[in-house]
């Protein structure tokens, strides 16, 4: 059997990179910028992706319309609404708007004017989702307009969304049929971007977001319709309220329509109703509205959950889907 090389302990390399000591990110294959020989995800790159990888329950907490917020990552198919920035727009850039899907999936778009596209459904290299957008937000203001911003790991000590954009102020999402905002003038599109235009425009769900309830949003597919709505109520409180609604028989939105589960996204919860295929997004305002009342005094109840109100809590948790 051969002997082991004796083991010898070198002294780390001192970093190289900037001028504080930091060691820059660079891709996982790259020398790593300290110095040592090694590659960047074998040598300080390892740390700085333990760093990012812990999941962040609420990415969104914090910010403006935090369960549209949700709801534009998991549920819309194409929306897009303004983004305002802490400090102001920096010169040359006329706005920032956050959107669903870009084509071809990237993560950013600076357009031809300067403006900015940032998109929301890409994947994420870390457990912080609000860490790898405002990365993404900050290269595509600094991009040259015309020009897509590729993705990347976010450098784990980097601002947070919540850094970024104002903390104060409407955000009020717009929810279009189809993908067409793309570009500015679809007719003279490249082959690639109109292409994955007529994909995602085959693809998208009609979707409406309903006017008189925060976060709740229509949707049409072939069998029936659904309403799901993103609540900000922490899940227990708000699960022991629609259980004590669904045994009271008080948590439809009317006739042959039903409470049928919920999703859990980004630490919220949302609850999904069926709707016959005849229901439209307009036939579900007032009823919405209504429930929103019968809900608000339901959480408000402190006394113990009855048999049956446990019962129809048991139903409606085991009927719970985790999306994130």
């Amino acid at each position: 059997m051969a002997k082991k090389r004796p083991q010898t302990k070198a002294k780390r390399p001192q970093p190289t990179g900037g001028a504080d000591g930091a060691v820059p990110v660079v891709g996982g294959r790259e020398p790593c910028p300290c110095g040592s020989g090694r590659r960047y995800k074998a040598c300080h790159g390892r740390d700085a992706a333990h760093a990012v990888t812990e999941l962040v329950h609420r990415p969104f907490e914090g910010l403006p319309g935090e369960c549209d917020w949700v709801a534009l990552r998991e549920l819309v198919p194409a929306a897009t609404v303004g983004l305002t920035l802490k400090d102001g727009l920096p010169e040359g850039v006329p706005s920032v708007t956050l959107a669903t899907v870009l084509p071809m999936a990237w993560p950013a778009l600076r357009r031809d004017d300067g403006s900015v596209l940032i998109g929301l459904q890409n994947d994420t290299s870390s457990g912080d989702i609000s860490r790898d957008l405002a990365d993404t937000l900050q290269r595509a203001l600094e991009a040259e307009p015309g020009t897509p911003v590729q993705g990347r790991r976010a450098p784990a000590d980097g601002p947070r969304l919540q850094e970024l954009l104002a903390a104060e102020g409407p955000f009020e999402p717009v929810v279009h049929s189809g993908f067409e905002f793309w570009v500015p003038d679809a007719e003279n599109a490249t082959p690639e971007v109109a292409a994955s235009l007529e994909r995602a425009n085959a693809a998208a769900i009609p979707t409406v977001r309903l006017s008189g309830v925060d976060a709740a949003y229509w949707c049409e597919t072939p069998e029936k319709n659904h309403l799901r709505w993103v609540m900000p109520h922490p899940e227990e409180r708000l699960l022991d309220a629609l259980a004590r609604l669904h045994a009271q028989g008080r948590s439809s939105l009317g006739e042959g329509t039903r409470l049928v589960g919920s999703f859990r996204a980004h630490g919220l919860t949302v609850p999904v109703w069926d709707l016959p295929s005849e229901v439209r997004a307009e036939d579900v305002e007032k009823p919405a509205a209504e429930f929103a009342e019968r809900l608000a005094a339901a959480l408000a109840v402190e006394e113990p959950l009855t048999a049956e109100e446990r019962r129809a809590r048991g139903g409606l948790t085991n009927r719970q889907v985790t999306l994130s």
